[in-house]
């Protein structure tokens, strides 16, 4: 996926840099489900933090990525200002994230659940013509959840997690949300069951 990629890019004169879009794939690809610090992205591969912003761009015009905003209607919380990041498909973020003695599985296999979900969650959006927003929700003290689906007729908050072991503070952003919202549905996701 990476070649096809760079190819792409390329061949629509895209970057002119291909060396640093190269180290760049690589890099971003470590921000999979999580909140984007685009300067250490941009640090990592060498680029300036413009140039690593435009990059992420790229990706989302030529579709093979996308954000996710932060949920603020009616905060009472600080919150996080920055968006997740995933690739639009969780094979392409195993092929494109580099592995090594330091990684594990539990955290690749996370963050590949995390993305197969979004990735549902937005084609569930598409067909089913609620038109509801995406968002995730965290807090600047690290409370989370990880998905936020808000429309018109749904308001629910869904955390995901790669683990069969359910402990209470795997609940703790969830509590906290429904706390604030307590107008929302909350779902638990756990390795392909829901509680």
């Amino acid at each position: 996926m990476s070649v096809y990629l760079k190819e792409e890019v390329q061949t629509e004169g895209l970057v002119r840099n291909v060396g640093g879009f190269s180290r760049f794939l690589e890099s971003i690809s470590f921000s999979h489900g999580s909140v984007i610090n685009i300067s250490d992205v941009a640090r990592d591969c060498r680029v300036q933090r413009k140039t690593a912003e435009g990059y992420i761009s790229i990706l989302e015009d030529l579709l093979p990525a996308f954000r996710l905003p932060v949920f603020t209607k009616r905060a009472k919380r600080h919150l996080s200002s920055h968006p997740k990041f995933y690739y639009f498909d969780s094979g392409v973020f195993r092929s494109v994230r580099p592995k090594g003695p330091l990684d594990s599985p539990q955290e690749i296999g996370g963050a590949a659940l995390e993305g197969l979900v979004a990735e549902h969650l937005r084609a569930w959006n598409a067909y089913s013509g609620d038109r509801s927003t995406q968002y995730f929700w965290r807090t600047k003290s690290g409370n989370e959840v990880d998905f936020i689906l808000y429309g018109e007729n749904i308001f629910w908050a869904l955390e995901v997690k790669n683990t069969a072991r359910i402990i209470p503070s795997m609940l703790q952003g969830l509590l906290a949300f429904k706390e604030d919202y307590p107008e929302a549905g909350i779902l638990f996701l756990t390795e392909g069951r829901s509680v």
